[in-house]
């Protein structure tokens, strides 16, 4: 089941053609990396998902209902993590998250144990210092604490990584993919190494148009490469490449370049067989590969070919 479903949407600024007729969903419980250079119209698109921009043309549909702009019906079901979240300073996060709950009306019995609840599930449960001390990291904790704590079926993050160090990059994702049990997330991002460590859904958008929409999996089926790397001991690379040469000869490999220590070689048919033939060779000629992988296409060299 699509929990958010985009049709034919457009979207103008005067006459500049921002989006361009996108078709998009996002499956019920999954992680849907949302992917595009800057100023793509990631930001854009998120806007009407939360019905805070006007559409020129299409439909946005979230758990089968339409998002009307003005009218925001539909963010009852849905929760919002921009990529630099403000707060007020002065506060602690237990503070801060109180408020957020009285102005939007959860049950005061109830808030108390859902601050505490949700201060634990982001790692923020013993901070008692005031916001304006949080490290940027904390503060996109504490954003995406905010975010759940209505208890959204749809969790959006807006570059939510861009601003943070390596260390608040991995601690952050660490902590989106634990929340995947219980909320969709869309993480719409320009930062593809970040889409690959958590995400099993993508779209890639592109001078407005959807140019990509499938699991992350079939993507990189889509674009696999016929290669593979071979690394040997430097005293067997002689008797590795009278191998090489007798299987080009023979129609399973095209050809082979040596980059480093590696061996790069491309082929034709089957992944298995070679491997299983080139692994026998070596065997015959008393000789152990110390690696021997088909090389997987990364989501940047797929995000770089279709782009272009």
């Amino acid at each position: 089941m699509n929990i958010l479903t985009l049709e034919n949407v457009s979207k103008k600024f005067g006459e500049k053609l921002i989006l361009d007729g996108i078709n998009l969903t996002v499956p019920e419980g999954s992680i849907y990396g949302f992917v595009g250079k800057n100023g793509a119209g990631k930001t854009t698109t998120m806007k009407m998902v939360l019905g805070l921009e006007d559409l020129t043309e299409g439909s946005i549909k979230i758990k089968g209902e339409s998002v009307t702009f003005g009218n925001t019906k539909t963010n009852q079901w849905t929760g919002y993590l921009p990529d630099v979240p403000e707060f007020y300073g002065f506060m602690s996060a237990g503070e801060y998250l109180k408020l957020c709950g009285e102005i939007t009306g959860i049950p005061k019995s109830e808030l108390s144990t859902k601050v505490k609840s949700m201060l634990k599930k982001v790692g923020l449960e013993d901070s008692k210092q005031p916001i304006k001390k949080f490290s940027r990291g904390m503060k996109q904790r504490l954003g995406a604490a905010q975010a759940l704590l209505n208890e959204p079926k749809l969790l959006i993050c807006d570059e939510p990584t861009s601003a943070l160090d390596p260390n608040g990059r991995r601690e952050f994702l660490d902590l989106l993919y634990s929340l995947k049990e219980n909320v969709t997330i869309i993480f719409s991002t320009h930062i593809l190494n970040d889409v690959e460590r958590i995400c099993d859904h993508v779209g890639i958008l592109n001078e407005g148009k959807i140019i990509a929409d499938t699991t992350l999996t079939d993507l990189k089926k889509q674009f696999a490469s016929s290669k593979m790397e071979v690394l040997m001991e430097a005293k067997d690379n002689v008797l590795l490449e009278d191998i090489l040469n007798r299987l080009i000869h023979e129609g399973k490999v095209q050809t082979y370049e040596k980059a480093n220590e590696s061996y790069f070689v491309s082929y034709s048919g089957d992944y298995a067989d070679l491997l299983e033939e080139l692994y026998g060779s070596c065997k015959k000629a008393h000789i152990v590969p110390n690696l021997l992988r088909k090389i997987e296409p990364s989501l940047e060299s797929i995000f770089l070919e279709v782009t272009r």
